[in-house]
């Protein structure tokens, strides 16, 4: 005789009654899901398990979205070592082949700005790693943009970005902004605030009452420079863009041209650009066009790489046409 559980309709009796269970479950979780509260006859596990699930995915796309930010404001720039003749008192050890350095004077280099010590022979094998550290970086005017982006943790220089907020929430209807001087010994003020205070500097107008004193500070910056915003290697090519007559071959060559600059210089630039723009469009109350402000920074960004004075002065229109062309085309180029 068969058994109970071989009967058609004993069969469907159980399946429907594992449909019913299974659909009481996910409304169980479906409700746990979005907070409500069940039953007491439910058990802890069937309320707690899901809002477990709902809250660990909670956490987790927040932690994903905050790493995102955080990386977004910790740009991973490349920087080379600075590495100087050093003598190290004491034994010292190679940091990257491991051996011993002989000798009682420079026997090796050290890195000023992250102090890695290697020897002379090895630095040219180091990967551009460099990781600068504040307690080698001790200022902020004069010091290479890289290394000082790297040892803040910052895309720009504070510098610009402190400067330009600045500027731009009580500076942009100023008559010749950027043309007109400040007073120089409040500008160096300013400078050595950076250098003493970073990013706690007070450039506010409590201190500053006279806006171009800041203009005059963010361009003494990019005047002190050790390689200048736009950089000697990619100095060229930026020439040859305002040399050239036709528009379209003009931004097809500045677009070239951008690519060659190190990752830091081409953010602040592009920052620096979009800033020059709004200016621009106070023009009006300003007096200051794209043409008068690549007079202004067309020699400030960019510097001639060992050329001789006249040929550095024949430079200067071509400069003042870069600048002038990466302004008006600033939306198109970055």
């Amino acid at each position: 005789m068969p058994s109970r559980e071989s009967w058609p309709g004993h069969k469907a009796s159980r399946s429907a009654v594992h449909r019913a269970k299974q659909e009481s479950r996910q409304q169980d979780f479906l409700l746990a899901a979005l907070g409500m509260k069940l039953g007491a006859q439910k058990s802890s596990v069937t309320i707690w398990q899901p809002l477990k699930l709902f809250a660990y995915s909670q956490l987790t796309s927040l932690v994903r979205r905050a790493t995102l930010k955080e990386n977004e404001h910790i740009p991973k720039y490349e920087k080379i070592h600075n590495f100087k003749v050093h003598t190290f008192r004491g034994p010292h050890w190679c940091e990257y082949c491991a051996n011993f350095m002989w000798g009682l004077i420079a026997q090796g280099v050290k890195c000023a700005d992250c102090g890695l010590n290697v020897h002379k022979q090895c630095s040219k094998m180091v990967p551009n790693d460099c990781k600068p550290d504040l307690k080698h970086v001790k200022k902020v005017y004069s010091c290479d943009l890289t290394t000082l982006v790297k040892a803040h943790f910052t895309k720009r220089p504070m510098v610009v970005d402190m400067c330009i907020r600045e500027i731009e929430s009580r500076g942009l209807n100023s008559e010749g902004l950027y043309r007109v001087s400040g007073f120089s010994d409040l500008i160096e003020d300013v400078k050595m605030a950076f250098d003493r205070d970073g990013e706690k500097a007070d450039i506010s107008v409590n201190m500053y009452e006279d806006i171009n004193i800041i203009t005059g500070a963010l361009k003494l910056y990019f005047r002190d420079l050790p390689i200048p915003l736009i950089t000697y290697d990619a100095y060229p090519k930026f020439i040859e863009s305002a040399k050239t007559t036709d528009p379209d071959e003009q931004l097809e060559i500045l677009h070239e041209a951008l690519k060659l600059l190190p990752p830091a210089h081409c953010e602040t630039l592009r920052y620096l650009m979009a800033h020059l723009k709004r200016v621009t469009l106070h023009e009006k109350e300003n007096l200051m066009s794209a043409e008068n402000l690549g007079i202004v920074f067309g020699p400030t960004l960019m510097r001639a790489p060992e050329l001789d004075a006249m040929a550095a002065l024949n430079d200067i229109r071509y400069q003042r046409l870069v600048v002038e062309m990466l302004i008006k085309n600033e939306d198109i180029l970055f």
